[in-house]
């Protein structure tokens, strides 16, 4: 395969991992650098069906909630594997420790469209 069709196929991958790499710093501005305008993203709150933000305002909101509810959010990549240039699937172990010292985790999948370099959608699956 050549260099530029491998670049292409890795495009949505590298995306996704800068994206994760400002959500670890909690970074919102980073993070919504790499999302369209347009951009949809699902939660896993509440269950059974989470819900959905839509738009870069309300997405941004949620990260800036999200972050001063969880000082101590963070993901590990377990699994990442792009689908060609747009799509991106990415297997996690979220962790958070609570003020009381507590410590949880529970692990789920992102499933990422990506369009001209950008995530427009992102939605989150969690074990439970």
């Amino acid at each position: 395969m050549s260099p530029i069709r491998m670049s292409k196929l890795e495009t949505a991958a590298r995306v996704v991992l800068a994206f994760n790499e400002a959500f670890n710093r909690h970074d919102v501005e980073a993070m919504m650098k790499l999302m369209s305008d347009d951009c949809v993203f699902e939660n896993t709150h509440p269950a059974p069906d989470g819900t959905v933000y839509s738009g870069k305002e309300a997405v941004t909101r949620f990260w800036q909630d999200f972050f001063n509810e969880s000082p101590h959010a963070r993901i590990e990549i377990e699994e990442i594997f792009g689908l060609g240039g747009f799509r991106c699937v990415m297997r996690w172990r979220y962790e958070w420790g609570a003020e009381t010292g507590q410590k949880g985790h529970v692990r789920g999948v992102d499933v990422f469209k990506v369009e001209d370099g950008l995530i427009c959608e992102k939605l989150s699956y969690v074990k439970g």
